[in-house]
């Protein structure tokens, strides 16, 4: 109203002949345009985010999309759609969240739970006193609509699960479950297989249904990663509680998933979290076992994830809400940056999504992703941590084969292997991109150790953090398929870094964080780096190590892990990860991570079996150690299976 004040006198006085000076038109002049500017300035501060939707959005665009059931994205794509327009949500740079959280360093906060979860005298939460009826309605409901959806499974999708399990090459749980000749072996397998029954016994006593078992108070976690979906430990632990034979703990599992797993939840997910452990301990569970219904609830998933993508580049936020479809960029990450480890770490699991739907849109997202990455210009031919999904361009230049960069690297060897080694242009990126990472990163420290360093804008940070542990075995499954004069060279370099990674464990257990300056080799300088949270990294290049080498010292080393574990982190009610590993005295952290029962026992129970419990040449684990089989189009599309029939009883 006041600009169209200040317009209207205007006008009328230059009618009315009483015309201004060319010094007071230039004062009116600069009025006006320091209003206007000031009003429509006004409008970005505005705190309600909602204001600026209804002014600068459609109608169509503004409204939350709740993503449809299967059946719904199947019938829409008949009609021709190749990305449904009820999958759309509204992407959105917002910066605020609820969670401070770093998806990629997985460290689930503890400080805050008390703020999250309302407990009674007796210090259990309301929802275990309570139980939600409408969460069991809905997740009824849903159930109901996947398995009408899919009455017709097998003409609706192309995917043969018999035909699959002649296409493998060998039996996935080997001919005796993989148990080892040695005596001495298979009580150390035995081992871990207690410790598994012993943490999910615990679990399922004090957090049955939560995410994760809080050890020491004897309750749940719910946590902010997973967006209202519950039970992660239940479906990270489906594959692992298989493998091991603990059949009565997997059928409570897998009741659990098929009555209790709610997925029309509407909370703010970190879309990399929910593919590597929903999206991939459902699919695992599947192939490994043939049941429909695991099926039927991972496609219902991965639909909802789609809307993450609608970005002008088409590279994922990190955050979505499952019910909405509505995404955005972690409050943390620089500028509304997405994250490398986040939407690099998308590629196995949503090619297996196009496989069971016979839906070719989620391998076209992942492709997506990969034709932008080879289009824009890369500095020493390496990949930063952070990429903006709406120009395109890298945000800062920070490399780090650990925390943030980690499993994009891991995951191009592992969509070759994983292609039957056809995908030519995941060969050339792993190959490239490790070539850049030996040339600017890798380093040997005065005392001879072989370590991944950090890269900031060309300085080297001279750190190697516990996630960066990986890379010997990522190293280790790519030996065989580069130059082959380089093999030997790779074989050396993943046998130095996991050596190095071994040195680090100095009391048998690792710190988050260590470092090669100052005099320090291998060691955890500052105190906020001296933690454990029971991860699997170091063990899992242990397990590649010893499957591509036999060279018995890695199992020598994994036993001494599961002493450690059983001395530092094992309470009355479970696992615990501890807060400084050279501490005298532990301090337990009071969190049974569900990556421990999905990877870490995992990969040790690997370590301590034969070679042909899920043997590498028919699957490949993703990075949350669910083991996804080989896709062998020319298998699964031809007739018949490639070996005889018998070996894959």
């Amino acid at each position: 109203c006041t600009i169209r004040r200040v317009v209207a006198i205007t006008l009328s006085q230059g009618s009315s002949g009483m015309g201004l000076r060319l010094s007071q038109k230039f004062v009116f002049l600069l009025f006006l345009s320091g209003l206007v500017t000031l009003c429509f300035g006004a409008l970005f501060f505005l705190p309600d985010s909602v204001r600026l939707k209804r002014i600068f959005l459609s109608k169509t665009e503004s409204q939350p999309v709740t993503v449809g059931s299967e059946n719904d994205v199947r019938e829409h794509l008949k009609k021709g759609a190749k990305d449904p327009e009820h999958l759309r949500g509204i992407t959105s740079a917002k910066g605020e969240t609820s969670t401070k959280l770093k998806a990629l360093s997985r460290k689930p906060s503890v400080i805050n739970e008390a703020k999250t979860d309302k407990k009674n005298a007796g210090g259990e939460t309301l929802e275990e006193v309570m139980p939600s009826r409408s969460k069991t309605e809905s997740a009824s409901k849903d159930e109901k609509v996947t398995s009408s959806s899919n009455q017709g499974a097998n003409t609706d999708t192309s995917f043969d699960y018999n035909k699959f399990k002649k296409c493998l090459l060998k039996p996935p749980l080997g001919i005796e479950h993989g148990k080892p000749s040695d005596p001495q072996t298979l009580q150390r397998r035995e081992k871990v297989k207690e410790m598994m029954k012993f943490a999910w016994d615990n679990y399922k006593s004090f957090a049955w249904g939560k995410n994760e078992l809080r050890p020491l108070t004897r309750n749940g976690h719910i946590g902010n990663m997973f967006g209202g979906l519950r039970g992660a430990s239940i479906v990270d632990s489906l594959d692992t509680l298989y493998i091991m034979g603990l059949m009565d703990e997997y059928n409570d599992a897998k009741e659990w998933v098929e009555t209790s797993l709610d997925l029309n939840s509407n909370g703010e997910a970190s879309l990399f979290e929910v593919n590597i452990r929903y999206v991939g301990g459902l699919l695992s569970a599947y192939y490994l076992t043939g049941d429909e219904m695991f099926k039927r609830k991972v496609m219902v998933l991965g639909e909802k994830l789609l809307p993450a993508f609608n970005t002008p580049t088409g590279i994922p936020r990190g955050v979505i809400n499952l019910g909405s479809g509505t995404s955005w960029s972690w409050g943390w990450a620089s500028a509304g940056s997405s994250i490398l480890a986040e939407f690099g770490t998308l590629h196995l699991e949503f090619v297996h999504l196009s496989e069971l739907s016979n839906n070719g849109i989620y391998t076209e997202k992942v492709m997506n992703i990969r034709k932008l990455l080879n289009k824009i210009e890369k500095p020493h031919g390496l990949y930063p941590n952070f990429l903006s999904p709406v120009s395109g361009n890298w945000v800062q230049h920070h490399v780090s084969i650990g925390g943030l960069g980690d499993s994009f690297y891991e995951y191009l060897i592992k969509s070759y292997l994983m292609s039957d080694k056809t995908d030519e242009e995941a060969k050339k990126m792993y190959y490239s991109a490790l070539e850049a990472i030996e040339a600017n990163l890798v380093q040997k420290s005065p005392g001879g150790l072989t370590y991944m360093a950090e890269w900031r804008g060309g300085i080297l940070d001279h750190k190697m953090g516990h996630l960066a542990c990986f890379s010997g075995g990522m190293v280790v499954i790519g030996a065989d398929d580069g130059a082959p004069e380089k093999r030997q060279h790779y074989l050396d370099l993943a046998a130095e870094i996991t050596h190095t990674c071994h040195e680090s464990y100095t009391t048998k257990l690792g710190p988050e964080a260590f470092r090669f300056d100052g005099g320090a080799e291998a060691t955890a300088t500052r105190l906020s780096d001296r933690y454990y949270i029971l991860r699997p990294e170091v063990i899992e290049s242990y397990m590649y190590m010893w499957r591509l080498t036999h060279d018995p010292k890695y199992r020598e080393w994994g036993w001494e892990a599961v002493e450690a574990l059983e001395q530092h982190c094992r309470v009355e009610a479970g696992f615990s990860g501890i807060r400084d590993v050279y501490a005298q005295t532990v301090s337990h952290d009071n969190m049974q991570q569900s990556f421990f029962l999905s990877e870490t026992l995992k990969y040790l129970y690997l370590l301590f079996s034969d070679d042909d419990l899920l043997p590498l040449e028919d699957w490949v684990f993703n990075t949350e150690a669910h083991p996804l089989p080989v896709v062998r189009k020319s298998c699964l599309q031809g007739e018949g299976g490639t070996h005889d029939k018998t070996t894959s009883k």
